[in-house]
């Protein structure tokens, strides 16, 4: 160790970028200071700023060790201060032992979580089999008192260690909001420490944050947007009762967020498919967060396979502002614990702008995670305005904790949460018939934002839905085909990629297109934009070739296609409007456009969409429904589809009972809460786009091998990148199908058709799990 150092360091200057050799280093104290004191700007919202300065002080006590200081002398001193590699030097048991000291109730041992996970992630308090991944057992080992005792040694100063505090607050919510809250103070603790860390070893880029524009100004930005919209279906001369009805919609959206008498808190807006609802709720959070001071807007999307159609129609409204105005955040590119490092941690979103948008999964499971980099993000959710789009699709086994999880963002956290879609889940209490059990508590107060949607709905009406007589007699492919092909504008819709390629080559039609999430996102809307050019030239009468389009669910939501007639397969009553919303959506036909509903050879994957298909299987066998495009019948579909739970299977992996604070097993239920079952990995295609000659993903990796903290890196091979089972994966590295570049699996040039997308091994064909 270098003599003429005196004080010890939290880094060393060999991460530094722009620091010259003339720097001595991150000076520990300097550090432990300026994370307690922005942990505690993060946390005032919520109340529970003493609980974040405390942990901000304590979380890098272990560094006083000297064994810590030594090892920053090393070659690898990058990577010292993240535990858990070989020869890493453990940094986090000393503060969490010091919390407990100081607080040795439950105060204690709240905060000691905070400090012994802000590497690791958040512990499990017990185990249940005796591991040593439980807080309980890590702390009562000697290698812990050993740490802590090695850095008291060292003298820390008096205000690290004694610091004058105010008194803790009480845990937001009760018992009930524990976890979100332990949660929440972790977030305003990890994102704390990466920002004063990024401050110091990359200064430049600190500097960079900050500079997104206020949401007073994305909102004048939208009133000129939505006016240009205006002025064009006037000149136009293309006023019809749509637009009509569409422009009414965005006037109540707009009203209704202006007005400072509706506080933050739930609302519904139930917009029929086509009814303009994504740029109109756009309208309403704008207007909301502005009237209410709210800081953020997080939009919410069920798939990533349909959330670049919706960004960018954010970015074209914004465009004016630059691109960092929208965040597009998805989850395929979050980066493996067991690869992180440094730089990939500091690289972590944390939803730093004004407006993201996002997937259910990756909200819902940050929500309920225990890693760094997912919970980094959390404490910007507080006062933030979130829209879930397309709401019905909220996975049924976990609606228990993420409506919790909701209540308590709005109640305690001061967030609005507006439920968007066109077919409204019943999503109030619900209580077991027999026993009057409470099976699931419910959100049952919202304010509506459209005053009478049963009458919107009657003004949309603009198709016919045609239903087989015998809903359980499976129609070939082939005769599906040849009903296709005997329509020379149309759209089939069918609920597996498998089943999306197979039909599109039984039409055996060398102008059909195809639309699956095999294929990545920068492909899919250059043909989404190809199929909307060839519709208007079919309409203008200049192009007369046939247009069938074969897709999976994709295309049902944020995706504004409008064919004649529309064919779909057999799925819950909720896909079957959405794919309506494809057909007649301008209402330009003379006629109502058709969508024909038929049974595929094979059912839905199994789960929610299967369950949703033997669901609208029985209401319309049995006659108790009629009308399948009227709200009333929508109501009863969820309410139908939710009773298949009677014993209230709400919370199938108990994730509610982990998180109490007695068990405050967060780890276990992070491990636990996954959206998608069949677990997921991401592969970066060589897909490219009709303006270049080459693919851009080269030139993207290439810089992230030199520098993996490049979040702008991260944020264009997004539009790059297909999901695949875990086991197609590995059979794919077996095959050499894949290469391991900058950490990131990149498939061969060979392995990624100009139609179909990502080539998949056989025996795996299009991944029977995934339906997108």
């Amino acid at each position: 160790m270098d003599a003429r150092r005196i004080s010890p360091l939290a880094h060393s200057r060999s991460i530094a970028i722009g620091n010259g050799p003339a720097d001595a280093g991150h000076d520990l104290a300097t550090h432990l200071r300026a994370v307690s004191e922005l942990a505690s700007q993060f946390a005032t919202p919520f109340g529970s700023q003493a609980w974040a300065q405390l942990a901000g002080l304590w979380h890098d006590l272990g560094k006083y060790r000297p064994a810590f200081q030594r090892m920053l002398e090393a070659a690898d001193a990058g990577e010292a201060h993240i535990e858990g590699g070989p020869q890493r030097v453990t940094h986090s048991n000393a503060g969490a032992l010091h919390a407990q000291e100081r607080y040795p109730k439950g105060s204690g041992r709240v905060l000691a979580a905070l400090i012994a996970g802000h590497h690791a992630g958040l512990p499990d308090l017990h185990s249940d089999d005796g591991g040593a991944a439980s807080l309980t057992i890590r702390l009562a080992s000697d290698t812990a008192r050993s740490e802590y005792a090695e850095a008291l040694e060292q003298g820390p100063p008096s205000d690290i260690l004694n610091p004058n505090v105010t008194p803790l607050s009480a845990c937001p919510g009760g018992s009930e909001g524990f976890a979100l809250w332990q949660r929440m103070l972790f977030s305003c603790l990890v994102d704390a420490d990466f920002l004063d860390t990024e401050q110091y070893c990359d200064p430049k880029r600190a500097a960079d944050r900050g500079r997104t524009p206020p949401l007073h100004t994305m909102l004048a930005a939208y009133d000129v947007h939505m006016a240009a919209l205006a002025a064009r279906v006037t000149t136009s001369g293309s006023h019809s009762p749509v637009n009509d009805a569409r422009a009414n919609v965005l006037r109540q959206c707009r009203e209704k967020g202006r007005r400072t008498d509706l506080g933050p808190g739930f609302f519904r807006l139930t917009v029929p498919t086509g009814g303009g609802k994504t740029l109109a709720s756009l309208g309403f959070a704008l207007e909301h967060a502005v009237a209410h001071a709210r800081r953020r807007i997080v939009y919410a999307i069920p798939y990533t396979s349909i959330i670049e159609q919706t960004a960018q129609v954010f970015r074209d409204v914004f465009a004016s502002l630059g691109e960092d105005t929208v965040v597009e955040h998805h989850s395929n590119l979050d980066v493996d614990p067991s690869r992180e490092n440094h730089r990939t941690r500091l690289a972590a979103e944390n939803w730093d702008a004004p407006l993201i948008v996002t997937t259910n999964v990756q909200l819902f499971e940050s929500l309920h995670a225990a890693r760094t980099s997912r919970c980094r993000k959390l404490h910007n959710l507080v006062n933030a305005v979130i829209v879930l789009d397309e709401a019905q699709m909220l996975p049924r086994d976990f609606l228990g904790p993420i409506l919790q999880s909701l209540r308590l963002l709005v109640d305690c956290y001061g967030a609005t949460v507006v439920l968007c879609t066109a077919t409204q889940p019943a999503l109030g209490s619900r209580v077991a018939p027999v026993t009057g059990k409470v099976t699931l508590r419910g959100i049952d107060r919202a304010t509506d934002l459209i005053d009478d949607p049963e009458h919107l709905f009657d003004t949309l009406r603009r198709v016919e839905i045609r239903v087989p007589a015998d809903l359980r007699a499976p129609t070939p492919w082939e005769v599906v085909a040849t009903q296709i092909r005997d329509t020379p504008c149309a759209l089939a819709i069918v609920n597996m990629r498998r089943q999306a390629r197979d039909l599109h080559r039984q039409l055996n039609d060398p102008f059909a297109v195809h639309l699956s999430a095999l294929m990545c996102a920068s492909h899919r809307s250059a043909c989404i934009s190809g199929i909307r050019e060839r519709l208007a030239a079919r309409r203008g009468g200049t192009d007369d070739r046939p247009l069938r389009v074969v897709s999976t669910s994709l295309v049902e939501a944020g995706v504004d296609l409008d064919f004649p007639v529309v064919f779909r397969a057999l799925a819950g009553l909720d896909a079957i409007a959405q794919a309506a919303g494809r057909c007649n959506r301008e209402g330009r036909l003379e006629r109502p456009g058709m969508v024909h509903v038929f049974i595929p050879p094979q059912a839905p994957p199994p789960g929610q969409a299967r369950q949703g298909a033997q669901t609208t299987q029985e209401l319309i066998t049995t006659g108790l429904v009629a009308d399948l495009l009227a709200p009333e019948t929508f109501r009863r579909y969820f309410d139908h589809f939710y009773g298949k739970d009677a014993n209230g299977r709400f919370d199938t992996q108990d994730i509610l009972g982990l998180q109490t604070p007695e068990r405050a097993a967060l780890r276990t239920a992070s491990d636990r809460f996954r959206v998608i079952d069949d677990a997921s990995e991401t592969v970066i295609v060589p897909y490219v786009p009709p303006d270049q000659a080459a693919s851009p993903v080269h030139g993207w990796l290439a810089a992230l091998a030199k520098d993996g903290k490049l979040t702008w890196a991260r944020r264009k091979l997004q539009r790059f990148t297909v999901s695949v089972p875990r086991r197609t994966l590995d059979l794919m590295i077996a095959q050499r199908d894949v290469v391991e570049v900058a950490g990131l699996w990149l498939a061969q040039d060979t392995r990624y058709d100009p139609t179909f997308g990502l080539l998949l091994p056989d025996d795996h064909g299009a991944g029977e799990g995934f339906h997108c």
